[in-house]
Formats: C-alpha cells, structure tokens, sequence
C-alpha cells in the first residue's frame, strides 16, 4: 500500500462553496467498543435495522465484534471470530452486514506467511441474525501471495455478494510497457449461503491499488464504484452495473484527471433509490483537494455535471447516505491542528447546498480513519475512531437530520 501523498496534507485554502460553517455535535451513543477498538463500519439491513462492527484487540491477537442499534442503544456485542494472524490496517476494514431478514455476511483479512501486503479475504455467514457463524471460507481461489481486500458484501438477492480488489497479477514481473499484465484487478462473485459460488467476474483488468469499493442496489441490479487506474496512471471513479448476469465495463463518473502515480488510499461512496444513483469521492487533480458528488437518473449509465463539496482543504474519508427525499448528505474528514474534524453538507441533484456542519470540532478524530455514517429513523448515526495518544477506541453518535442546514439555491 502506497503512502498519502503530501498533497493531501497542504494547508491550501479553496474558494469557498458556501457561508460560514454551523456547528452541532453529535449526541454520544453508549458504545459497546472498548478501549483498544478500531475500524468501525456501519452497514444497513433490508429492513433498517444498523450493525455496526469493529476490530478488538484479543489478547495476541483480534476479533471482530458486532452489536445492533436499538431504540434503548447498542445491544450486547456479539463476535464473528478471532485470530492471531490477522492483518489489520486503518484503511481497509471488516464488516457485519445483514443481508436479509436472517442471513448475515461478515469478512476479515487474514495475513499470509509470505507477510507483507500478502493477505487473503476471509469470510462466514450466519443464518440466524449473527446468533451463530459458519466455517470460514475465501471467496477468491488463485493461492497468490498478493493483496486480497477492500471489500463490499451485498444481497444478490437471497445470495450473497461480494467485490473486492485481488492483486493475484502481481505476482507479474513488472513492466512499464504493459502495466496492466502486473496491477491490481477488480472481481466479483456470488454465493449462496451453503458457501457455494454460483458465478465469478473480472469486473474491471487495472484498478487503484487501495482504495476502498462500495455497491448500491438500483432497480435493475448491483452497480459498484471504486477508483480506475489507467495506464497513464490518471485514477477516478468508475462505476460497473450489473446487467443481465454480466458486469458491464466501467463508465467514468466524472473527468478529474488526477494523475498520480500513487494510490491516495481515498474510496468513493455510492447510494441509489430505483434508478436515482449518487457518488460522493475525494480528488486532488491539479493539486487541488476537492470533495465532489455526481447524480446519475439512468441508474447509473450517464452522469451528470459534478458538484464541489468543500470550501476547505479536505482529508476525504467519505462518508455518504441519500436520503429519502433523493438528497445525499456527505461528510468528510478535515485537517485541523494535530488532528481532524468532520464536517457534513445536505447537496441536491438539483445544486442546491446547505451550508458546510461542523460534526465535531474534537481534534481526537484519527485523522487516518474512515467515518461511516448511517440512516436510522429521522437521525443519522455516525461511527468514528477516536485517538488519545496512542490509545485507539471507537465512538459512536447521533446527530437529528433536521439539526443540518437547510438546503439553499
């Protein structure tokens, strides 16, 4: 995994996109993640319901750890497994993720002998709410010492699925003439809940190396999104629908041309209802850090015109979610003495913008994290890992969507 380029760090000031910034921190939610916690994700259920789950330290080694949202708070975690040989990471995390009423999928990463940046997606299911977990499994099959991770777990509908990035190329002599026979590939696959695949994909031959993937459901079926890698080395976002069984190639979201021979370690974020797509990203083309979102009505064929998010130098670690309405809230992380803050902006496909929230002004934000926010009745709940020192512990919190601004022409 490549460094953050310095670029990312530069005290720049941007023209602003909006007044001055409003302020109201989230509401502390009783977190059943101890001290030592990190990573946390969020993901949502079929019918609402929110798990979050994170990454505990277990002696020698880790667990992941889960607990659901209720109206009293976090339930009583629950774990999915633990191990001595994991490899953790700040930047490519596990999840919990119910799929359906009963089926749930959680992953891992596991380290191989060869060390390094060799590991391997580990993942097991439960068909009882989390209550018990299966026998692990890898869903990819090459057996190459690379880089397996950055992965997104699905419903496909009463199957499961899964994308994630698999280096199994680089185990290629690099050769500049021919970048794509070496790099990291994009891939596909469905399971059913006996662990079976039904069927595997090459999604996309060439792909930043680690940046995080992320898939919404549209009417007509999985689109993911995830930062491309072209030969000469210009990274944005792509999208990849899911017709008719097959992954289409993928359409660029938006013309940044960041050329960067690096990986920014930046991944994207989509959201759908129906056929209404939205993709909020991080980009620093022209040494300029932006936060942007793009709308797309064909379920994600076309896009339209991008819109600038931020009125400071950002961080990015994106988070998003759409509301009901078809607007997207989208929060980002911003460089603020030694640590970081998060603020959030209400955008419509329509331009409209609602001025730029502070979240928190806490400069115990690990400025190396990636937030997660989720919708759960009329608030949103956001999960974030605080650093104290050299302590690690995730936090969660509430913040009442009407708390934001309102959106202005």
């Amino acid at each position: 995994m490549n460094a953050l380029p310095p670029l990312l760090c530069m005290a720049l000031l941007l023209a602003a996109c909006g007044g001055e910034p409003t302020s109201k921190s989230a509401t502390n939610l009783s977190t059943p993640a101890l001290r030592g916690s990190i990573s946390p994700n969020l993901a949502t259920g079929p019918d609402g319901q929110i798990i979050l789950s994170w990454i505990a330290p277990n002696g020698d080694g880790h667990a992941l750890r889960y607990a659901q949202l209720g109206k009293a708070g976090w339930t009583k975690p629950g774990t999915v497994s633990r191990g001595d040989d994991w490899f953790v990471n700040w930047a490519d995390f596990p999840s919990v993720v119910p799929l359906s009423d009963s089926l749930w999928a959680a992953h891992w990463l596991r380290s191989q002998p060869a060390g390094g940046y060799a590991y391997d997606v580990i993942v097991s299911l439960s068909e009882d709410k989390g209550a018990s977990w299966s026998q692990s499994f890898m869903p990819h099959t090459d057996g190459t010492p690379t880089e397996h991770g950055f992965v997104t777990l699905f419903p496909d509908p009463n199957e499961i699925g899964i994308v994630w990035l698999d280096g199994r190329k680089m185990v290629n002599e690099f050769d500049a003439n021919d970048v794509t026979s070496s790099g990291m590939t994009l891939r596909a696959a469905t399971f059913g809940a006996d662990q079976l695949p039904i069927r595997e994909a090459l999604v996309d031959e060439l792909v930043c190396d680690c940046c995080q993937t992320d898939v919404a459901l549209t009417s007509e079926g999985p689109i993911v999104v995830y930062r491309n890698r072209t030969t000469a080395e210009v990274r944005d976002i792509y999208v990849s629908r899911r017709a008719n069984g097959e992954w289409q190639e993928g359409v660029r979201v938006a013309a940044d041309d960041w050329n960067i021979a690096a990986c920014p370690v930046n991944g994207p974020i989509i959201m759908a209802r129906n056929n209404l797509v939205a993709v909020a990203w991080f980009t620093a083309a022209n040494n300029q850090p932006l936060v942007k979102a793009a709308w797309s009505m064909d379920g994600g064929r076309t896009f339209l015109t991008p819109l600038t998010l931020n009125d400071t130098v950002p961080l990015g670690h994106i988070a998003a979610v759409m509301l009901e309405s078809g607007e997207v809230v989208v929060a980002w992380q911003h460089s603020v003495g030694g640590g970081a803050e998060l603020l959030m902006r209400r955008v419509s496909v329509d331009g409209d913008l609602g001025d730029v929230h502070v979240v928190s002004e806490s400069q115990n934000l690990f400025a190396f994290s990636v937030p997660q926010i989720a919708l759960y009745d009329n608030a949103l709940i956001l999960a974030w890992t605080e650093s104290v020192g050299k302590q690690y512990s995730v936090q969660t919190g509430s913040l009442p969507i009407d708390s934001l601004p309102r959106l202005r022409d």
